[in-house]
């Protein structure tokens, strides 16, 4: 397991604690909920811990009374127990890994085929599907911010919000160019095709972070809404698509129902994305200062799913494999997301 100082985090919890206490504490809003956000992070921490901790001591005591007379039964359900705990102690393991302020924040994720029509859509449409079933798996809410239908089946492009503790934190290793090997559905010759599309991910950024647009800079149209399969369409143009000239940064807008709340929400969409570059650009003076190196995985190949001529998913940074294809597809990324974490910290 990871270093883990209980102390530490426990003289921290009552430190805020004092602090809410004064009289002044709200003068600062922002500053209060940050505050307030850090200790039920904290608490959170501390309790899966007791609980983690206690679940192991439990499995210690069994196991030595296994030792001193076999039982079969007994035998099965330490079985069953221990691969339990092994799981438990690397979710709280990612949870302490998540210690970066910008990880506790909602994840937007944007989907965009490659080159290759019908086929690399379908594909965008596939990793779509996955984050959606792995938000639901560890009950994170998902919003369709935007939803661009592809021509003939899959998607053109979407973008939606994953709302949830650390849901930022557990997705942002995620960014990068996915690549798809199997026998395409929509080749007659039933003919092996590779597939890309690239996934975005960064978080959400709402009023804590200050960050000034010049209209001047900006390029705004408004079009007819329309939802996954022709739902939720709307009479009249409220969506809204804006343009930040000078990056050429897109982002859109549809899942509100009048344009100023569409507007409203591409502008946020626009600032985080905006603030993402800022912090991209600290990370490469430090890189410059400390002499190193690092790879751009925006447009280089980050992991692999391969469905022909055999089954595997393989991830190029952390060298995680598996062959249950179809388990990732349907969103079990837990242990895939626990390794890149893991990899990050060391």
């Amino acid at each position: 397991m990871i270093h883990f100082d209980q102390d530490r985090l426990i003289k921290r919890i009552n430190e805020i604690q004092s602090l809410m206490m004064q009289e002044n504490f709200w003068d600062d809003n922002r500053l209060a909920k940050s505050l307030i956000d850090e200790q039920n992070h904290s608490r959170d921490l501390l309790d899966t811990y007791k609980d983690v901790k206690t679940k192991i001591e439990n499995l210690d005591d069994s196991i030595n009374l296994l030792k001193d007379e076999y039982d079969k039964e007994l035998h099965e359900l330490l079985s069953e127990e221990f691969v339990e705990t092994i799981k438990d102690v690397e979710k709280f393991e990612i949870k302490v890994l998540l210690n970066d302020p910008l990880d506790a924040k909602n994840a937007i994720l944007e989907f965009h085929p490659g080159a290759g029509g019908t086929e690399s859509q379908d594909w965008a449409s596939m990793l779509y599907r996955m984050y959606v079933r792995y938000a639901q798996r560890n009950n994170f809410n998902v919003e369709i911010v935007d939803y661009q239908s592809g021509d003939e089946a899959g998607i053109k492009s979407v973008t939606m919000i994953v709302k949830g503790p650390n849901a930022y934190g557990y997705l942002k290793n995620e960014k990068g160019v996915h690549r798809l090997v199997r026998i395409s559905p929509f080749d007659a010759s039933k003919r092996r095709h590779t597939s890309f599309a690239s996934v975005d991910v960064i978080p959400e950024i709402k009023d804590d972070i200050n960050i000034k647009i010049n209209e001047s800079d900006l390029r705004i149209d408004t079009y007819r809404a329309s939802g996954a399969g022709g739902q939720h369409v709307n009479k009249t143009d409220s969506a809204v698509r804006i343009t930040h000239l000078p990056t050429k940064i897109v982002v859109s807008c549809q899942s509100e129902r009048s344009q100023i709340q569409n507007r409203e929400r591409a502008m946020n969409m626009l600032k985080s994305k905006l603030y993402q570059i800022l912090l991209e650009q600290k990370e490469t003076e430090l890189d410059k200062i400390r002499g190193e190196q690092k790879a751009i995985e925006w447009g280089s190949q980050i992991r692999s799913y391969v469905m022909h001529p055999y089954n595997m998913v393989k991830d190029n940074r952390s060298n995680y494999e598996t062959s249950d294809v179809s388990g990732i597809l349907d969103g079990e990324l837990d242990e895939l997301i626990y390794s890149l974490l893991v990899k990050g910290a060391k």
